[in-house]
């Protein structure tokens, strides 16, 4: 019989926070319900995905983990399949969710809170300049010399964006501002799809001195939906139509305001010499991400640095750093590109209560690394697997039982024809229910976006039943790219779509209602950051 579990009580999690020594509470629930309640300081880690993500958001195997559900089975298990991994500091949450609200704990709705929280503390301490948008249509329609700029990702600026808008993801605006807007008298305008990341980059550009007058889009896309006005669909514009590389003079300003910002917000400077302190101190987490663009990353990046561009970095860090308290270092580009976006997001980071360097001798050689962030994960169990051909003979003899454990969304948009969708937590369970749908299956095929997370439902489902079991290899990707058709559709979902929360600040059709709910929301939040006193904010002074 497997030993109990250590507990960590409620306030022995919070005395941690306040102190600032390293802990990761882990929430295991699915997004959605983790949504609805969680400490602000909790990490969303489902337990479906724990091979997949616990070794990048966790990589100190030593690290003090409380882990938590609410009641559903899912955090013991969790817990030790964490130990199995290696985890050596995991315990329980005493009590789970409810253990923590008897306790007096605050509890925080949404996603990404504590970067939606800080955000409403500077806009509150600092007063950050804003336009609603009716004045700003205004500008726009009378042509007035003003420039929009969308601080959010490309991807969420192609689904929705403010006419007349070009894409900066928030890291690149104090690098980018300057030539975008040369004449210091044009108005720049920072939007968001709601409210954090203008307030985020509209204070950036304030912080960094930028001579021109700046405010954000009150309220973002949602405050010029509920205004009234229409979004553009699918542009492209973005800053490196018009500003690919910033000029030296420009540069060497911003530089100097990012630098300068990063030295008063308490960031350290590290050199290699100090990356390798940090790196060999291995009583301390240290997360190291690149703060550029995806395809900057892509191009060349130092080795052991994941991507994290600076503005995504602000907005969420629960996600690229699940440990608090823990160390983040950042770097950033070459000789003509460097030294803005990584002290920019370091000043940020800083006020947001982290230990944070930015590296300060890289040059180009050093950017050996190429192609795409793979995050580290588990080493996959060794299953039988299938190619797309093989599957699609195999489905003309009506006697496979697909089942898809990748995401509900993409299930939804496009799976093989005929699966089953089901968490992966849930597989078990879902299994038995599919072949009572499918009395003629004799084995068992598991697919997912890839293949990576198939391989360990496969696993588990081969220990639960005697049909053999297989793994589309490559998933369904995979399955797409052989030219094999793909079905659209929810009707054969065996697990509700509870794995992600729909934002309502998320593509254009959310209801008027859920918008303005969201905003008031987020109105509350510096209310509700006083009461919970566990966030260590220290919104920097005006210089």
């Amino acid at each position: 019989m497997a030993d109990a579990l250590p507990l960590l009580s409620s306030e022995s999690v919070r005395e941690a926070l306040r102190a600032r020594r390293e802990i990761a509470l882990v929430d295991v629930r699915e997004e959605d319900p983790y949504a609805q309640e969680h400490p602000l300081f909790a990490v969303q880690l489902s337990a479906g995905r724990l091979e997949l993500d616990a070794p990048w958001r966790l990589p100190r195997r030593d690290v003090t983990i409380a882990v938590y559900d609410d009641g559903e089975g899912l955090a013991e298990p969790s817990a030790r399949r964490l130990q199995a991994l290696g985890y050596t500091g995991v315990h329980l949450l005493a009590g789970g969710l409810e253990g923590w609200r008897r306790s007096g704990g605050e509890l925080f709705r949404d996603v990404n809170v504590p970067s939606k929280a800080f955000g409403e503390q500077v806009e509150h301490e600092r007063h950050t300049p804003s336009l609603p948008a009716d004045e700003v249509k205004a500008l726009i329609d009378g042509g007035a010399d003003v420039v929009v700029l969308d601080a959010r990702r490309f991807d969420e600026f192609q689904t929705m964006s403010i006419p007349t808008g070009t894409s900066v993801p928030g890291a690149e605006l104090v690098l980018r501002v300057r030539d975008l807007a040369p004449n210091p008298r044009t108005r720049v305008i920072v939007n968001c799809a709601g409210r954090t990341r203008s307030i985020i980059g509209t204070q950036s550009l304030v912080n960094a001195g930028i001579p021109n007058p700046v405010a954000a889009l009150r309220n973002g896309t949602i405050g010029w939906t509920l205004a009234g006005f229409e979004l553009d669909r699918g542009r492209q514009r973005r800053f490196a139509d018009t500003a690919s590389v910033p000029s030296d003079a420009h540069r060497a300003t911003a530089q100097r305001a990012a630098q300068a910002l990063a030295d008063r917000a308490g960031a350290r400077r590290l050199d290699a010499a100090g990356l390798a302190a940090w790196a060999a101190d291995a009583s301390r987490t240290l997360y190291r991400w690149d703060v550029r663009s995806p395809e900057d990353y892509a191009a060349g990046h130092l080795p052991g640095f994941g991507s994290a561009p600076g503005g995504q970095l602000v907005q969420e860090t629960d996600v690229f750093a699940a440990v608090r308290g823990a160390r983040i270092v950042l770097a950033d580009g070459g000789p003509r590109l460097d030294g803005v976006r990584a002290p920019m997001t370091a000043h940020w980071l800083a006020q947001l209560g982290w230990e944070v360097a930015w590296l300060t001798d890289t040059d180009p050689a050093q950017f050996t690394a190429t192609g795409p962030h793979q995050p580290d994960s588990t080493p996959a169990p060794a299953v039988a697997t299938v190619t797309p051909a093989q599957l699609a003979e195999q489905l003309t003899q009506g006697d496979t039982l697909v089942l898809d454990v990748g995401t509900s969304a993409a299930h939804v948009k496009g799976h093989v024809p005929g699966a089953w969708w089901v968490l992966r937590v849930q597989g078990v369970l879902g299994l038995a229910k599919a072949l009572e749908q499918s009395p003629a299956a004799r084995r068992i095929v598991v697919t997912c976006g890839n293949g990576a997370l198939a391989r360990f439902a496969a696993a588990d489902l081969a220990r639960a039943t005697r049909a053999p079991v297989a793994v589309l290899d490559g998933g369904t990707a995979a399955w797409a790219a052989a030219g094999r058709p793909l079905e659209a559709g929810d009707a054969r979902l065996l697990s509700p779509r509870i794995d992600r929360y729909r934002r309502p600040y998320e593509g254009t059709d959310a209801p008027r209602s859920a918008m303005q709910a969201y905003l008031d929301w987020e109105f509350g939040l510096v209310a509700q950051l006083g009461r919970d006193g566990t966030h260590g904010f220290e919104v920097l002074a005006a210089g």
